[in-house]
């Protein structure tokens, strides 16, 4: 499974993060998350994490309305906003300038049908932190993202695939299921020990197999 996701992050980097950075430079939708490796873990996890295809699915189709109907609708102060599902839990991150908007996003989303909790992880930064440049911000959190990745996986005692992990400017989110608090404990300390990594919240639930 680590030679899967090994041999399949160099060619979906190569085919996803280009049209995304194209879009970002073009002035796309300023809602959209500005990290593409979070989508590029979205297209492996479907085949590889340890729960049902049926769940899976609904948490796709359920990240598919909370992007469609709520973030891409997203207007005003927003820097970035980014959403991921792990069993109808919304972990929402990215950066705003008002907390306004924010707390905005977050009710929209608890009031979509189907999801269970909301964690609203939206970063409220000034207006003069975003002045220093997206781009900036955008490639320090995406060498973050790499090696969490590279990290977990090659973790003895973590599985990768049933986490989410989003850098946000430095600040890096957890998200997702540990199969022990062992285990949870473990992918944090992997986390807080990378370069340039401010601080870690891991929100992981804790659920053995059955």
């Amino acid at each position: 499974m680590r030679m899967f996701l090994k041999r399949c992050r160099r060619p979906l980097l190569a085919a996803l993060g280009l049209p995304l950075f194209l879009a970002l430079a073009a002035g796309s939708a300023s809602a959209i998350s500005l990290n593409p490796l979070t989508a590029i873990k979205g297209v492996v996890e479907a085949a590889v994490e340890d729960r049902s295809a049926d769940d899976i699915g609904t948490d796709l189709k359920l990240k598919a309305t909370v992007v469609g109907e709520v973030l891409d609708k997203m207007t005003g102060d927003v820097i970035s906003i980014g959403a991921d599902v792990y069993e109808q839990d919304v972990m929402l991150t990215g950066a705003v300038e008002d907390a306004k908007v924010k707390t905005r996003a977050g009710k929209l989303v608890r009031n979509i049908e189907g999801v269970k909790k909301v964690y609203n992880e939206i970063l409220v930064i000034k207006p003069l932190d975003k002045d220093k440049g997206a781009v900036e911000n955008f490639v320090d959190d995406t060498v973050i993202e790499t090696k969490i990745n590279a990290l977990l996986l090659d973790a003895t005692g973590v599985n990768v695939t049933n986490f989410r992990y989003r850098s946000i400017n430095g600040h890096v989110f957890l998200f997702g299921r540990a199969l022990s608090g062992k285990e949870k404990r473990k992918a944090t300390e992997v986390v807080r020990d990378i370069e340039n990594v401010k601080n870690v919240k891991n929100l992981a639930k804790i659920r053995a197999k059955k």
